[in-house]
């Protein structure tokens, strides 16, 4: 569970509400700075890249914008030594090209020059000629971005100029040059949830790293999706909760290692904290229970809900399909009555340990039909999400969650645990 102790913020803002207004009390140049570079006024970004900690940064001529929200400062009061230039080419986050299991980096680059920032400090030995690092880039570069392998055939760097497209492997430090027609020039290119994007004007369009293909109704206005401004937003007005009132409805990680908790009609990716922490509706990935879940747990490339009565099973690939014939009764496919407070499965198991109040049931997966083995009373009762993990299991209720070292140390346990507090460093939340 160390995932969640460390990533786990259920930071419920959609980054969909309105931005902050202008200080009233703000005038002359200031308010006119503010007014010529109000991103929510449709401005063309020059670069966009996450940092180390998943926070994303927008900029604009020698202005950037930290996060989704708020207005513009000068690039040098976050990156020194960018102060004295009046913009930037492109830029973007990576690994160090001679040391792949070093720490993030973000890379700028500024005509022939690249710039390399660690921490928001610029690394020994920059600014270099961007030929020292990346034989065969070009100079004057439009846009970049990261292309890890399994998203490209390899890890690979996309320099954009015009309407050519630079693939350079890290690894072997080879170039291909491609031209892909359907894409739009990308003055900025940011590659967000396993998504590339391509800016361009006040717009995007989502595209393939591999072939450039656009697949969807593009380009869309950015300001709908990447920022906070009035009149614009993709969904609801959710707010970051305090952390004494977080509560979780599920939480699982598929066979992929891909995390997600669950709270009403909402789910956020935990793994997903380079990119930093989102909410979405569930039925942007799982519309058939867009409005909520009793329980979810993982098992053989599969994802199940447990809603009522019913369970619904996902293909985890695919895009989460939902598998013909479902959902079914909780009875005809796990063998239980409901309600379910809670379920979860560990890796390399056949077993779906279901609760109820204070007793948790043992379902073989393997079984067909499928059965419960066992039934145990609970040292814990009103248990709503439960999590299984390398290092144990995490259950959670309300505002807290308790450890235990296996299943088994759950079942039969006499005594309950020091309830751990959900705290403000863990997950985001207000104290």
């Amino acid at each position: 569970m160390k995932l969640l102790s460390k990533a786990l913020c259920l930071c419920m803002a959609l980054m969909l509400t309105n931005a902050a207004p202008i200080d009233p009390e703000e005038t002359g140049t200031a308010a006119e700075e503010h007014a010529q570079y109000d991103r929510c006024s449709g401005l063309e970004f020059d670069a966009i890249t996450p940092d180390e900690k998943g926070k994303t940064f927008f900029f604009k001529d020698g202005r950037l914008w930290s996060g989704f929200d708020g207005p513009s400062q000068p690039v040098g009061d976050v990156f020194k030594e960018l102060d004295k230039f009046d913009h930037v080419d492109a830029a973007f986050r990576m690994h160090k090209p001679d040391n792949l299991q070093d720490h993030d980096h973000i890379y700028f680059f500024l005509g022939d020059k690249v710039f390399s920032f660690y921490d928001h400090t610029l690394e020994e030995g920059y600014p270099k000629e961007i030929q020292e690092d990346f034989p065969g880039v070009p100079s004057n570069l439009d846009a970049a971005v990261e292309c890890p392998k399994g998203e490209c055939a390899s890890n690979s760097v996309l320099f954009f100029k015009g309407n050519d497209v630079y693939v350079y492997d890290i690894e072997t430090n080879v170039m291909k040059t491609k031209m892909w027609p359907n894409l739009p020039v990308c003055t900025s290119v940011l590659r967000w949830l396993e998504h590339h994007f391509c800016f361009h004007g006040h717009n995007f369009t989502k595209f393939s790293p591999v072939t450039g293909e656009v697949t969807g109704a593009y380009p869309k206005d950015a300001r709908h999706y990447f920022m906070k401004c009035p009149n614009f937003g993709h969904g609801g007005n959710y707010t970051v909760p305090k952390c004494s009132e977080v509560t979780l409805d599920a939480v699982t990680s598929d066979d992929a290692g891909k995390t997600y908790a669950f709270r009403g009609p909402i789910y956020i990716r935990l793994d997903t904290h380079r990119d930093g922490i989102h909410a979405f509706p569930i039925s942007r990935s799982w519309s058939e229970v867009a409005h909520g879940v009793d329980a979810v747990f993982s098992y053989n490339d599969k994802m199940y809900f447990i809603k009522g009565d019913q369970v619904y099973i996902y293909k985890s690939v695919a895009h989460y399909t939902l598998i013909e014939g479902y959902p079914k009764t909780l009875k005809e496919e796990l063998g239980i009555e409901g309600p379910v407070n809670a379920a979860f499965a560990c890796a390399n198991e056949n077993t779906a340990h279901i609760i109820q109040g204070n007793e948790m049931f043992d379902v073989d997966l393997s079984a067909t039909p499928r059965v419960v083995t066992s039934k145990t009373p609970l040292p814990i009762s009103d248990i709503e999400a439960g999590l299984c993990g390398p290092d144990g299991i995490n259950v959670f209720k309300g505002s807290h969650y308790y450890h235990y070292n296996s299943p088994m140390e759950l079942a039969m346990s006499k005594i309950m645990p020091r309830p751990l507090p959900i705290m403000s460093a863990m997950i985001g939340c207000q104290d």
